[in-house]
């Protein structure tokens, strides 16, 4: 562990989407400069950073400018080669390390390691030929998913399996054929997320549950609190706290679960700030941005108290009509709803370009206003 990082020195981010803009922006808030590197030539957390290099993850000569004058490094992005992680972490201490990011970036791993720490998840088989996958679905049954090994986000990479669709050569051709991990389907009365920060020293903080809703596999909206029992709150918590441990982080982890009938299965990691963690920006006192920032700098973890019951809503870019830009006074006109747009350029189907966080005195009130916000947006 290094000395904590005071502020006035620069951090380094991996990655420079809307995760990397408002980590920087937590970060300046506290003090520091911000450096991105990302290989796209536009990417939105440019507009608030101090400097930002566009290069390949495996070009050393760019990667080794980026880490000159950077007190930490940290991503915003976990489908980065760990590789490159190594790298920068030889000049510059990077959280999370690389260990972390190849079990977290990897779904045989990612379920290997649960399975490993007895932590609770899905019935699994990892795949390699299409033989090994038609011996799988008759061990597990159906219905089942099938997902790739790796580079899988936004329900991409997978493919649902039932009794009526049993073309088995199709759904391996879909998913492209290669490794890949073939899981029991889980029914659940919810999906619920858990974010957990733990520091260069071993301090953790771990948020209240978020209640998840999906649309076309995207996030659509997180409600907090989720509408969960207590002894499933603290049953949730618990198991993201061990998952810390014994991952060993420094840094941010979200991790997504189902519940059903109140048992919990672990169904992700991500080792980064996560869309559904975007309530807190608005409604914790200190945000998952902020306590990203304080976790890898080596300050102290804030306070993370709620402050009142809140939904967010995800901005896609199916409300950009005809290229028109959608009038945001539909959602501003209410004094208890915080617009957040991050500045990515164009607007493309299911892309996500902003978020709404709804405050109400109960949740019920601001999940009504959540949806009917919703409607004005797509009337």
């Amino acid at each position: 562990m290094g000395k904590p990082v005071t502020p006035g020195e620069t951090i380094g981010i991996l990655g420079g989407g809307q995760l990397g803009r408002m980590s920087a922006q937590a970060a300046q808030k506290l003090g520091y400069k911000v450096k991105i590197f990302d290989p796209a030539s536009f990417v939105c957390a440019s507009a608030v950073a101090q400097e930002t290099i566009t290069a390949p993850w495996d070009d050393i000569k760019a990667l080794k400018k980026f880490t000159t004058g950077c007190s930490r490094i940290t991503l915003e992005f976990e489908n980065i080669p760990p590789n490159t992680i190594e790298y920068v972490n030889g000049i510059t201490p990077c959280h999370p390390s690389a260990r972390v990011l190849e079990i977290c970036q990897n779904r045989q791993k990612e379920k290997e390691f649960l399975r490993e720490n007895k932590i609770p998840c899905a019935p699994f088989r990892v795949v390699n030929t299409l033989e090994e996958f038609k011996d799988a679905v008759k061990e597990i049954g159906y219905p089942c998913v099938l997902k790739t090994a790796v580079f899988g986000y936004d329900g991409k990479g997978q493919i649902k399996i039932t009794n009526e669709r049993k073309d088995l050569e199709e759904a391996w051709s879909i998913t492209g054929g290669g490794r890949g991990v073939l899981e029991a389907w889980i029914p659940h009365d919810c999906e619920i997320s858990v974010i957990v920060v733990r520091g260069e020293n071993g301090e953790v903080a771990v948020y209240e549950p978020t209640e998840n809703i999906h649309k076309d596999h995207i996030l659509y909206l997180s409600l907090s609190p989720a509408r969960i029992k207590n002894e499933v709150i603290n049953e949730a918590k618990s198991l993201a706290l061990q998952i810390v441990e014994k991952i060993e982080l420094t840094g941010i982890l979200a991790v997504e679960m189902f519940v059903h009938q109140e048992k919990i299965l672990v169904n992700e990691l991500a080792p980064r700030p996560h869309n559904s963690g975007h309530v807190t920006l608005d409604n914790n006192k200190t945000s998952q941005f902020e306590q990203h920032i304080r976790s890898v700098c080596g300050l102290p973890l804030g306070e993370i108290k709620s402050q009142q019951p809140a939904v967010m809503l995800n901005i896609l870019g199916d409300l950009w009509k005809n290229g028109i830009t959608p009038d945001w006074n539909i959602a501003l006109k209410y004094p208890n709803v915080k617009l957040h747009l991050y500045d990515k350029g164009q607007a493309v189907p299911k892309r996500k370009m902003g978020h709404l966080t709804v405050l109400g005195p109960t949740l019920e009130e601001a999940l009504e206003l959540a949806h009917k916000i919703d409607k004005e947006f797509l009337s």
